[in-house]
């Protein structure tokens, strides 16, 4: 089995939710998680804070928190076990990102390599 990484990106609301919705959209999130949990796929993976610091360039400028449009913000990530690139994706298909207009990056992970 080869390993993956989700990341998640954007994926907000563009109103507030109510207590009623937000909590239905999580309800949707931790099934989806726990699915593959129980399957064996999931290995791990957490949501991020909003906030943070970015370092760029040569001169290794620091900056406060990651500030990108919020349907670019990577609002999390998940590692998960599939057979090929093609599983992994299909996996993907019902993570409730999309709800919102978010995004699921698939990446493999190199593995073997320090």
């Amino acid at each position: 089995m080869l390993k993956y990484m989700y990341i998640f990106r954007g994926g907000v609301a563009t109103e507030p939710l109510s207590p009623t919705e937000m909590q239905a959209h999580m309800t949707k999130w931790y099934a989806w998680a726990d699915g593959l949990g129980r399957s064996g796929r999931r290995l791990g993976g957490e949501p991020l804070q909003n906030t943070g610091a970015t370092i760029r360039g040569r001169e290794r400028v620091v900056s406060d928190g990651p500030y990108v449009e919020s349907k670019d913000l990577v609002a999390g990530f998940m590692l998960i076990a599939a057979e090929s690139l093609e599983e992994a994706t299909q996996l993907a298909q019902g993570c409730p990102v999309f709800e919102y207009g978010g995004s699921v990056e698939i990446r493999p992970l190199l593995e073997g390599r320090a």
